[in-house]
Formats: structure tokens, C-alpha cells, sequence
């Protein structure tokens, strides 16, 4: 008689590979919102008088340089450098400029549209960001989403204005003239402009991840690629305006280079979100990190954290719920 083992639907390995995937998901998922959301609070610790007191390009240009490092040292002990016995055609190779470029725009465009309105508002407007991202997402891979989905994006987008206008401090008005502080304001020139970063943001994820999906090769050669590109487009911008700013590794301390360790291992973590999950996954990682800026922001500097604060936990909660179901 011939015995066949259990392997159908609900074989104990079957489920024990399952929960081993869904862990290793869960450990990246934590591992990017606690650097996301740690990112901010770690860029006041540095500050000297108020001022950052390194070169944030430079500091740009080191992580990208950082995620090529380790890039190329992860296709070395995989190996994948038979990839790299000959030149790549530029067919293969083009696609990745577009990523570099699109994000370099965005960088900038942040910059420009404090002239337009205050920190404040931009804040709560680039959580429109989700709204194009879903859009691009849907149209441009094909992916329908059901009508809980959709609600549940609807929730985070919310959930991230109501977070962002928890922290602001709207009571005393004749205080706040007093401090003489920035008002809340933006123009029809700071509308646009955020509606565009907003379209950038999420076209370049969205692209991202369908060049990543559409080769055929292995993860860390497509990094090397993607983090190449990224290198020259911002070693350009860094150097280019060498002579008004500070020196390249002027105020680098402890703190700026454990940003850079950890900016660079998101940027590779996301990568592997985007080749084999879901850009969706990106949006949810980014408005938890938000809780957990606020959390480390209340532990390590002190702020307060007001009642609103548990609104935009549990739309989170909720539409994570929705979404996954």
C-alpha cells in the first residue's frame, strides 16, 4: 500500500510555513515603523541651538551610498556577481533612473513649498499622498480594490490630518500673536504644489514597484541598479551647493550616523515590500509610524500627547482591519 503524506490545504507544514511567513512580515513591518517613526524625533536630538547642524544632502547622499554598499555586499555573498561580468544593455538598466529622479524631484519640492505655506499645513495636506498612491495603484498595476479597501485607505488618510491636528496648538490665539510664531497659511501656488508632490510621491512608488515585480533578477541586483542611480542623481545635488552650505561630514555625531544606518535599512526593507508585497503595505507602515513619532516624541522629548491623539490610533486600527480582512 502506498502511503501519501498529508499535504493538502491544512497540512501542519503547510500552516507552519504560513505562520513562519507571517511572523517574518510582522518582524519587517515592526522593524520599518519603529525607524520611520523614530526618524524625526532623532533629527531634534541633534539639533544645537535649534539648528541641524549637519548637511542634510549630505546626509541623503551617505544613506543612498550606504543602501549601494550593502547592495553590492548582499549580491557578493549571494553569488550574484557573474551579474556584473559584463556591462548591462541600457534597456535593462534605464528603468531604475526613473525612481532616483522622481524622489529627487520630491525632495526638492519639500523644500519649495515651505515658501508657500506653513510646516503645519503641509503636514496635514502631503496625506493626500494615500489618496494618489491607491489611485496610481489601482490604475497603473491593475490591482481592484473592494469597497471595505477603499474605505479603509479613506480611514488612514484621515486618521493622519486628525493626528497632525492634534499637535497643533490652536487655543490662544492672542498667545500664539503674541509669540509672534507662524500662522497657519497657504496659497493656491502651495495647493498646487502639494497636489503635485502627492502625484510624484505615489507615482514613484507605484513605479517602483512595477519595475521591481517585471524583471526577472535578483532582488540586490535591482537595488544596486536603483541605489546607483539614486547616488549620482543626489552626489550632483550635494555637491553642487557645496559652497553655501556646511562642509560634507561637518556635525555628523553618533546620532546622524545611526539615522543613516537606519534610513538605509528602510530603504532596503521597502524594497522588499514592494518586489514581493504590496505598495499598499508602505501606506500603513507610514501612518503607524506616525503614532510612534509621537510616542517617542512624548518619552525622549517631553512632549505632551493630547485626548485627539487616540482618534488616529483607532482609525488606523480600524481600517488595518478593513484592509486585511
Amino acid at each position: 500500500m502506498i502511503v501519501i503524506p498529508n499535504v493538502g490545504p491544512s497540512s501542519p507544514a503547510r500552516i507552519r510555513r504560513q505562520w513562519v511567513k507571517r511572523m517574518q512580515w510582522g518582524v519587517l513591518f515592526g522593524l520599518m515603523v519603529l525607524i520611520y517613526g523614530s526618524h524625526a524625533p532623532l533629527i531634534t536630538l541633534t539639533k544645537v541651538d535649534g539648528q541641524v547642524p549637519f548637511n542634510p544632502s549630505s546626509c541623503v547622499l551617505m544613506i543612498e551610498l550606504a543602501k549601494l554598499l550593502i547592495s553590492l555586499a548582499t549580491l557578493i555573498l549571494t553569488g550574484g556577481t557573474s551579474a556584473l561580468s559584463a556591462p548591462p544593455s541600457l534597456f535593462l538598466v534605464a528603468p531604475y533612473a526613473v525612481p532616483a529622479i522622481l524622489y529627487a524631484v520630491n525632495n526638492n519640492l519639500v523644500v519649495l513649498m515651505q515658501a508657500y505655506m506653513d510646516p503645519s499645513s503641509y503636514q496635514v495636506l502631503s496625506n493626500l499622498k494615500i489618496a494618489s498612491t491607491a489611485l496610481l495603484y489601482s490604475f497603473c498595476l491593475g490591482k481592484r480594490l473592494r469597497p471595505a479597501q477603499w474605505l479603509a485607505l479613506g480611514l488612514l488618510m484621515c486618521a493622519g490630518m486628525f493626528h497632525t491636528y492634534s499637535s497643533l496648538d490652536l487655543g490662544d490665539a492672542e498667545r500664539v500673536e503674541a509669540k509672534e510664531g507662524p500662522r497657519l497659511h497657504i496659497t493656491a501656488w502651495g495647493l498646487f504644489l502639494v497636489l503635485v508632490y502627492c502625484f510624484v510621491s505615489g507615482l514613484a512608488a507605484v513605479y517602483t514597484e512595477r519595475v521591481l515585480k517585471s524583471q526577472r533578477l535578483p532582488l540586490s541586483l535591482q537595488n544596486l541598479y536603483l541605489y546607483a542611480f539614486g547616488v549620482a542623481i543626489n552626489g550632483f545635488s550635494s555637491f553642487a551647493a557645496v559652497g553655501s552650505e556646511k562642509s560634507f561630514l561637518e556635525g555628523y555625531s553618533g546620532v546622524v550616523w545611526a539615522i543613516i544606518a537606519g534610513q538605509a535599512a528602510n530603504g532596503l526593507f521597502m524594497s522588499v515590500v514592494l518586489k514581493h508585497g504590496s505598495g499598499i503595505t508602505r501606506l500603513f507602515v507610514i501612518s503607524c509610524s506616525m503614532l510612534v513619532n509621537a510616542l517617542l516624541s512624548w518619552v525622549i522629548l517631553g512632549l505632551q500627547l493630547t485626548p485627539l491623539f487616540l482618534l488616529p490610533v483607532s482609525m488606523i486600527g480600524l481600517a488595518a482591519y478593513l484592509y486585511y480582512r
